[in-house]
């Protein structure tokens, strides 16, 4: 597993190595013992899987707030999605940073989005499928999310109207709910 960190030090891009042969391809998409290895000692409890019949579907930017906060490991296992995190963990030097990252059938990548960041992605095709595991289950009661298009956050989807859900579409902005997250720590 190759193991790279993007430009918010906490979230890491992780490719699986593929084994091909003229059947096809075998990949390990999550071993404990390799991910400990690289201080991904985590329980994951509920894995998620997610159809998006249409490119330009955007779903975020969601958040999971304390005690109930989730570690995601996502993967995009038919067509290709523009993942992103953002860092809204308070006294954090990157709070507000985004970073974005293609992910897909193709290229098997996976993004690991640590506490204390929204996440969102955008389809980039039709029929998109996204699989992503947590660290705890869904709280309704604990559930958040901000605009996908928050001025202050600036990200760049390279797109005006994507589709959204009606919960999306309402998002409120960053600086009106504040930010449940601390920085200093797991």
């Amino acid at each position: 597993m190759q193991i790279e960190q993007t430009p918010l030090p906490d979230v890491l891009i992780v490719t699986p190595r593929r084994f091909g042969d003229a059947r096809g391809w075998f990949s390990e998409t999550w071993n404990a013992a390799r991910m400990a290895e690289a201080g991904l000692d985590l329980p994951w409890v509920q894995d998620n899987h997610s159809l998006s019949g249409s490119k330009g579907t955007l779903r975020g930017l969601h958040f999971q707030s304390p005690p109930r906060a989730q570690d995601k490991l996502v993967r995009c296992t038919a067509g290709a999605i523009l993942d992103v995190a953002v860092d809204i963990r308070s006294g954090s030097p990157t709070y507000g940073r985004w970073v974005g990252v293609k992910l897909s059938a193709e290229n098997g990548r996976q993004l690991f989005v640590p506490k204390g960041f929204l996440h969102g992605f955008l389809t980039l095709t039709d029929g998109a499928e996204v699989q992503y595991k947590c660290t705890d289950i869904y709280s309704p009661d604990h559930d958040g999310a901000v605009r996908w298009d928050d001025p202050a956050l600036g990200i760049d989807w390279g797109i005006a109207t994507p589709i959204l859900s009606d919960k999306d579409a309402r998002a409120p902005l960053l600086a009106d709910i504040g930010s449940p997250f601390q920085w200093g720590g797991r």
